[in-house]
């Protein structure tokens, strides 16, 4: 099975060779190394290795070495083409068909290859030389050492046409290479080729592995059409593909655990020289998927870097859609955006590695981003308006190709809706009382244990009789569930709030502890899932019974025409409400109960303070001064 280096290479960077280790040995990681037990002799001490950057394994016991290839072939007992037709299937490659013609392009690749490491080092010597001096003396103006010099092989294309093609004619490279490579231009009309970069600061790009496949020139002439040009797509460079910097800042970026984006060639190799080695650059275009895909494979959370103007936010814009449909379990972007005026090149020059560090610390991450995207500038302040921009928000998150990155981004975009639609509470802010805890199975009461009423005032309430055949906290209790129903997503805010409800209406235990454990759970908290998550619990009859109740109709808010932060209005204020009138009543029921059982003063004191508390939340209860929601549509007063 002969197949392409490059097919190979390209196959087993898919894979993080401790991910396919794993599969069958416990690995612990040890610095940039993981260990465990040798899979392939009997052993009781770890002295097997996994390398991640390099690629391999070896056994310092027993001398077994490898690829991720070798791993499986020798752990599944499949042959060479097994092997690669199994990890190509896991990752979506095809395989690709050997032939004669296939076979011919590799070697002519291989051969293109070495034409451009012949190029670049006659770039070098351009620009030690006479000819490159004015390009020297501009890019040791710019801060640069001999030794970063020599570290990013920068050289220069003398202003001559055709002075690239004679030198690599004296050295026997074919014209048809150059052209190939795109070192020199074909003119269509059949006119004699000429060499692409004349008079530039030079800059060879690499593949992966470190070697030249592509150059980006810096125009030294003022009367340059294009201050920086790349080379164009070819059989060895695809700009969408690869990163300036690669092969120096994979190493980097697995010892520190990230790697930074920036924008230009001169920004990354200045940090470099700084001492921050683990950056990189796109090619004169926005990132690509394809880009992203390189990130993740040398950091979870690559940092991007753009300026702090409205360009900048633009771009950061765009970097923020084209990896949102990309994102999985531990894979997202951080954004460093840069004081006005700075690049990272001109800030560490200026400042020194720290200022960059600083800010690489202060890195948003892309949930961030998003929010202030969809956001910013956004007017919000009529239910219609509102309803527009959830619209928004959630059609956007719909992208989000992984189900479980979608639901969490889901849940904290509710908590974000809600925080800024939220009315501004009067006093203290409290929520209220809490009395007990929430478990699996149902409610268990806390706090002290209930003592019996023992004189029966408390039931000769209005809050402690009947009233139209419910009692009032009956009703409250009813109304908070029924909004939940129809207005899952304040769940978010609330969970534990809800949890720790008593509730002694029949049923409602029941949808509460649905809800409860769906929302536990992260699964979606959307009305529909909700409503057929009910359904096949059994609960779905205790929610028809509250809609059919007549006396509830007035209490807009609760049902599934409202607007989510008027239902979120309602619902805080009926939460407050029963959480009020169940302190008041327990308590009284308390001071009751130790009167009844010992008539000190000091019980009666506490008695007394205690009813007059209770008959005072009555009268409160009775006119409900002050409420009304932002909408107008229902009132409380």
């Amino acid at each position: 099975m002969a197949l392409s280096p490059q097919f190979l290479d390209e196959l087993k960077h898919r894979f993080t060779l401790s991910d396919v280790v794993g599969r069958s040995v416990k690995l612990v990681r040890r610095g940039r190394e993981s260990t465990g037990l040798c899979p392939f002799h009997n052993e009781k001490t770890p002295s097997f290795t996994v390398n991640d950057q390099k690629g391999f394994y070896h056994c310092f016991g027993c001398g077994e070495h490898g690829s991720v290839l070798d791993f499986v072939m020798k752990t599944q007992g499949m042959t060479f083409p097994e092997a690669v037709e199994a990890l190509a299937g896991e990752v979506g490659m095809e395989v690709p068909k050997p032939s004669r013609e296939e076979i011919e392009r590799q070697r002519e690749r291989a051969s293109l290859t070495e034409v451009m490491a012949a190029v670049a080092g006659w770039y070098q010597t351009q620009l030690r030389g006479q000819a490159g001096k004015a390009a020297l003396e501009y890019i040791k103006g710019r801060g640069l050492t001999d030794a970063t010099l020599e570290r990013f092989a920068l050289g220069y294309a003398s202003a001559g046409r055709t002075t690239l093609k004679e030198a690599m004619k004296a050295r026997d490279i074919d014209e048809d290479q150059l052209v190939e490579t795109g070192m020199l231009i074909k003119p269509e009309d059949g006119g004699p080729a000429y060499d692409r970069f004349r008079d530039r600061l030079m800059f060879p790009i690499t593949d992966r592995q470190g070697r030249v496949i592509a150059f980006g020139g810096r125009a030294l002439s003022k009367d340059a059409k294009a201050k920086y040009l790349n080379s164009p797509e070819t059989g060895l460079f695809h700009k969408g593909a690869t990163l300036y910097n690669w092969a120096n800042a994979r190493a980097a970026s697995y010892d520190v655990g990230q790697v930074l984006v920036v924008e230009g060639y001169m920004d990354v190799i200045a940090l470099a020289q700084a001492g921050i080695d683990y950056a990189v650059a796109p090619l004169g275009t926005a990132l690509t998927e394809e880009q992203i895909s390189h990130l993740w494979q040398m950091a979870d959370e690559p940092i991007l870097s753009f300026d702090g103007d409205n360009a900048g936010q633009r771009a950061a814009g765009r970097a923020v859609e084209r990896a949102l449909p990309m994102l999985r379990p531990g894979k997202s972007l951080r954004f460093m955006m840069m004081p006005p005026g700075d690049d990272p090149d001109s800030l560490v020059q200026r400042e020194g590695r720290g200022a960059v560090e600083g800010l690489i610390d202060k890195a948003e991450p892309l949930v961030s981003m998003l929010w202030n995207n969809l956001t910013m500038g956004v007017q919000a302040d009529t239910p219609e308006r509102r309803a527009g921009l959830e619209k928004k928000v959630f059609g956007k998150l719909a992208e989000i190709q992984d189900d479980n990155v979608k639901g969490l981004y889901q849940r904290d975009f509710r908590d974000r809706l809600f925080q800024q639609f939220r009315p501004q509470r009067a006093g203290n802010g409290k929520r209220g009382y809490q009395t007990g805890g929430y478990k699996a199975g149902g409610y268990q009461g806390g706090g002290r244990k209930r003592l019996a009423p023992a004189t029966g005032l408390l039931a000769a309430t209005k809050l402690g009789r009947s009233k139209s055949g419910a009692a009032i906290t009956d009703t409250i209790q009813q109304l908070l569930v029924f909004t939940l129903v129809h207005h899952p997503e304040i769940l978010v805010r609330y969970e534990e709030e809800v949890a720790e409800l008593d509730l002694s209406v029949p049923g409602l235990d029941g949808v509460r502890n649905a809800l409860v454990e769906k929302a536990a759970f992260g699964d979606a908290l959307d009305r529909e899932a909700v409503h057929t998550h009910l359904e096949r619990a059994g609960h779905m009859d205790t929610v028809r019974k509250i809609a059919a109740d007549k006396s509830l109709k007035g209490d807009w808010f609760a049902w599934p025409e409202a607007a989510l932060s008027d239902a979120l209005t309602g619902f805080e204020h009926l939460l407050s409400r029963y959480q009020h009138i169940t302190a008041a009543k327990e308590a009284y029921e308390q001071a009751e109960a130790d009167y009844a059982a010992e008539m000190t003063e000091a019980n009666h004191a506490r008695f007394v303070a205690a009813q007059a508390t209770f008959r005072a939340l009555e009268e409160k209860e009775a006119d409900k001064e002050g409420y009304r929601l932002e909408s107008g549509r229902f009132s409380f007063i």
